[in-house]
């Protein structure tokens, strides 16, 4: 790490903690050459996730997004904003955790089905309706056949 004092390129560690969040670590240096002291923070780099939406298009993975449509189908159900936060980071954390960079719409919308599947069958069954595009009442009536089969 170079000494931000006198541009020295060696320096010694003295004090290495984490930060409150834990996502990142606080060091306290000292330059072998001028013997100043200086902070610096390390932080996991993660690349990006690129969506490959249905038509081809692609956009950066965007947890938020993901959020509100969960929100969306939890609306007047007994489920926390926690929970879906915790979905939204579990799906993210598992997108970061493969060596894709990219990944469909599809995956991230079968992961997010499979998660509301077992927090809220409503929830799930709404959620459902929209990502699969019901085109008729038969349609959403085979899905309810399949939960209640899976039960």
């Amino acid at each position: 790490m170079k000494c931000p004092f006198c541009t020295y390129a060696e320096s010694k560690v003295i004090d290495s903690r984490p930060t409150d969040e834990g996502e990142r670590i606080r060091r306290r240096r000292e330059c072998l050459k001028c013997g100043k002291r200086f902070t610096t923070y390390e932080v996991v780099e993660t690349l990006p996730i690129v969506v490959v939406k249905s038509d081809n298009s692609r956009q950066p993975f965007d947890g938020e997004k993901l959020l509100n449509g969960l929100l969306r189908a939890c609306a007047n159900r007994p489920v926390s904003l926690e929970t879906l936060q915790g979905v939204v980071d579990d799906i993210e954390a598992k997108l970061q955790s493969s060596l894709d960079r990219e990944v469909s719409s599809k995956y991230i919308g079968e992961l997010a089905m499979e998660k509301l599947k077992s927090i809220d069958e409503v929830s799930y069954v709404r959620f459902a309706s929209v990502y699969r595009q019901f085109k008729d009442i038969n349609s959403f009536m085979e899905e309810l056949s399949k939960l209640l089969k899976e039960k």
